[in-house]
């Protein structure tokens, strides 16, 4: 019996399979990757969205209770409604330090706007109320690109 042969086939069926296997663990990896992408790129839109809701509804009961005593618990209850801080809470933990950063400090503006309906102070569309919206808008754009950068896009 030749053991040469045998020996060869036998080398060359673990080489077969472990090269399968190494195959099969990189697409394995890839796919990971790809799908870990696609779940923080779903929790950066849907926290982006659901800032821009609370702004849209802060704003709606700023306007709707403009002058009234109820102005103030309106514009909070709007703000808690919004969902923000759930989704804020995902991003935080599922996302990089950098971008906690900057998602931080939209929030912080976010905040800062509440503050500004719920008062009343500055008045809507007075220069003082479109810096401090600027400055929200700035914060949403920085936020988009960190997320951009994050997700290789």
């Amino acid at each position: 019996m030749d053991w040469t042969t045998l020996a060869g086939t036998g080398l060359g069926a673990l080489i077969g399979v472990g090269s399968t296997l190494v195959a099969d663990r990189a697409r394995w990896r890839r796919d990971l990757s790809e799908r870990n992408r696609q779940e923080r790129r779903e929790i950066y839109v849907g926290c982006l969205t659901r800032y821009r809701l609370a702004y849209e509804a802060m704003h709606a009961a700023a306007v709707t209770h403009r002058g009234r005593d109820t102005l103030d618990a309106a514009v909070r209850e709007a703000f808690r409604e919004s969902g923000c801080d759930e989704v804020r809470e995902s991003a935080l933990i599922c996302a990089p330090q950098e971008l906690s950063d900057v998602l931080e400090d939209v929030y912080a503006t976010l905040r800062e706007l509440q503050e500004v309906f719920a008062a009343g102070e500055p008045p809507l569309g007075s220069r003082e109320f479109e810096e401090q919206r600027l400055k929200h808008g700035k914060a949403v754009w920085a936020a988009r690109a960190a997320m951009r950068a994050d997700l290789g896009q």
